[in-house]
């Protein structure tokens, strides 16, 4: 997918990843500042598009919302600093610090202009806006969080993106409420280990990869459109994988992850939490299995030569990513034996 960009989107891409790295490896926090907002200026570039309305509409939001996400940042850092000696004000300055960050990644309740902005982006910038504009705040929330606070979001995280993707009929808001339904266990996995958070980003960045290669590759927006298309068999088998997998369902690989978080739940006696986490993965499910039913079973009345079929090398790469997580179950039960 990179030809298609310039030597100045390449350019910006750079800055993006050098900012992120920049961040996470600072020993200050006015570095951390500093790298966020490195990584604030050299995405605005990337989103933005003259010759597309909602794309500048995007841009201008975001550039808004991170803006307001980084002088509240800056401002409670020179708090803490001041205050810190107060003890009592140091717990609700770490509060106010988590709600900063938590508002840069996308996370419920500060989750509003998530779907807005990713409506009006393509589907490349919709995933590293989904997936590496995490990476900074996550690990910044990780050096100085309020776990009481804490554990209120990951569970509106869960509960919103699971009753949010309901009545969805983009496919982009779809994947939004599912990467803030995702955010939840990643917030979780992070209080938990930083290895295992590592391995629960790393599998969802690929199961959410082929997701919007595939939906790039089809040139689809909007969920009637896998209703519709008079699609191959064999792009409705990768779909059908993809989702159930994103969805945690096993046997596929992205139940792995989900299962050692609700291991730990179970052993450390959070079962009210434990229960949360399992029936909201079953809501997400649900809408999964909905969207995928209906692309199966709908027919359409079309003739024979109307139909659609990707003779691109790329997608028989996606054949491949999409079988090796049936594999899946067979990993999850040699880590547990």
């Amino acid at each position: 997918m990179f030809y298609l960009f310039n030597s100045n989107k390449m350019f910006f891409l750079f800055i993006l990843f050098f900012s992120t790295l920049l961040s996470i490896s600072s020993n200050s926090w006015f570095g951390c500042w500093i790298g966020l907002e490195i990584n604030l200026l050299s995405f605005i570039p990337l989103i933005s598009n003259s010759n597309n309305m909602l794309s500048t509409e995007s841009s201008l939001k975001y550039f808004l919302i991170q803006s307001i996400a980084s002088i509240n940042f800056l401002f409670f850092i020179l708090m803490k600093l001041i205050l810190i000696k107060n003890f009592e004000m140091n717990n609700f300055i770490s509060i106010l610090i988590n709600s900063s960050l938590l508002m840069k990644m996308g996370s419920a309740p500060f989750h509003f202009w998530f779907p807005n902005i990713i409506e009006g982006l393509s589907w490349f910038y919709s995933f590293i806006l989904m997936t590496w504009q995490k990476i900074t705040p996550m690990i910044l929330l990780s050096y100085y969080f309020n776990l009481n606070y804490l554990f209120i979001i990951i569970i509106l995280n869960i509960i919103i993106g699971a009753l949010g993707g309901l009545n969805q009929s983009s496919l982009r808001k779809l994947m939004t409420f599912s990467s803030i339904n995702n955010l939840g266990w990643m917030l979780i996995s992070i209080m938990i280990s930083e290895n295992l958070w590592m391995f629960y980003f790393s599998l969802y960045s690929f199961l959410i990869s082929i997701m919007c290669f595939m939906f790039y590759l089809l040139n689809m927006f909007f969920i009637n459109q896998l209703f519709i298309n008079n699609m191959n068999f064999m792009i409705k088998l990768n779909l059908l994988i993809n989702f159930l997998s994103l969805g945690g369902l096993p046997p596929f690989l992205g139940f792995m992850p989900k299962w050692i978080i609700i291991n730990f739940l179970i052993n450390n006696q959070l079962y009210f939490l434990t229960f949360i986490f399992i029936m909201m993965s079953l809501i997400t499910l649900f809408f999964y299995i909905r969207i995928i039913y209906s692309s199966f079973m709908f027919n359409y009345l079309k003739m024979k030569w109307f139909k659609i079929l990707i003779k691109n090398n790329n997608f028989l790469l996606i054949n491949l990513f999409s079988f090796i997580s049936l594999t899946g179950m067979i990993f999850s039960t040699l880590y547990f034996l």
